[in-house]
């Protein structure tokens, strides 16, 4: 076998993955600025050159075949080692370590955040860019070089560091704190708002107070935790967020919680692809938080 016809150039592999992953020629240029004519060519090429047949076109759509979403998935990963092959190799000539972190948008805001000039002070040389997700990472598709994000378990083929189980705790707003008759029951019969990532949560609250899920009575769902925050303060209803980031409000009196806090089944976790360890930014950042938790 002649190992070149096994190793088509850089070119072809680039306009092939970026159209594989749009499903779209057009959004594939856009991506690699060049034309959507210019793509096709080369994914034409790369299809010759190979003897597959990548791609299945009806009219202007392009779609996958089955070899081509194998040879896809191989291929993504393979970049993946190659631009963090580059990245370590940028990062130790300039003596500067870049970290791609993607976080959950309140608990970067609230306890990250807060606490990141303490990593800078031990690390002056360390730059931390922050990305906000709310769904999980492809660190296959995605520049992300790790994420914090929760989970029930460990997620497969990827590195997962547990930092602490989640503690949840029902919030009301200040006011309510004149009333001493917020027992489980009572609070069973209130308007009960939600996060979309966490649709269990109430549920979870329900079986451990023992109460029957059907008397519950859901409210309005919110994407991000610090919306529904807001929306417990505004009187909308009662919340059941993460104890972690509402300590402040807590202890300063802007929210009221009665009751103790619970563990759910989920715990935050650092996640990274393992092809991803040896960045030295990362292993400083790691090092760092597991500290701090």
């Amino acid at each position: 076998m002649n190992y070149r016809h096994l190793t088509p150039s850089m070119s072809l592999l680039l306009a092939f993955e970026a159209a594989a992953r749009h499903e779209s020629y057009t959004r594939a240029a856009a991506e690699l600025s060049l034309t959507q004519s210019a793509v096709s060519r080369q994914v034409q090429a790369l299809e010759q050159q190979l003897g597959l047949t990548l791609f299945r076109r009806e009219g202007r759509q392009v779609q996958l075949t089955d070899v081509g979403r194998l040879y896809q998935r191989e291929l993504s990963e393979a970049l993946g080692r190659i631009r963090s092959a580059t990245l370590q190799a940028l990062a130790y000539q300039s003596g500067v370590g870049n970290l791609r972190l993607a976080t959950l948008p309140t608990f970067g805001s609230k306890w990250l955040l807060p606490r990141l000039h303490a990593f800078y002070s031990a690390h002056p040389g360390m730059l931390v860019h922050i990305h906000s997700r709310i769904e999980a990472i492809n660190f296959d598709t995605s520049e992300i070089d790790a994420a914090i994000g929760v989970a029930s378990h460990d997620l497969p083929g990827l590195i997962c560091h547990r930092l602490h189980a989640e503690e949840l705790v029902v919030i009301l707003p200040p006011q309510a704190m004149a009333d001493d008759q917020w027992n489980p029951q009572r609070i069973s019969e209130e308007v009960l708002l939600n996060v979309a990532n966490n649709p269990h949560a109430w549920g979870e609250w329900f079986s451990h107070h023992a109460l029957p899920h059907r008397a519950m009575r859901l409210g309005p769902s919110f994407e991000l935790t610090s919306h529904l925050i807001q929306a417990v303060r505004a009187g909308i209803g009662i919340g059941l967020v993460p104890r972690i980031l509402v300590a402040d409000e807590l202890a300063s009196g802007e929210l009221f919680s009665p009751g103790e806090p619970f563990a759910s089944q989920r715990s935050y976790y650092l996640i990274y692809p393992p092809r991803n360890e040896a960045l030295p930014s990362l292993r400083a950042f790691r090092g760092w938080l597991l500290e701090q938790i």
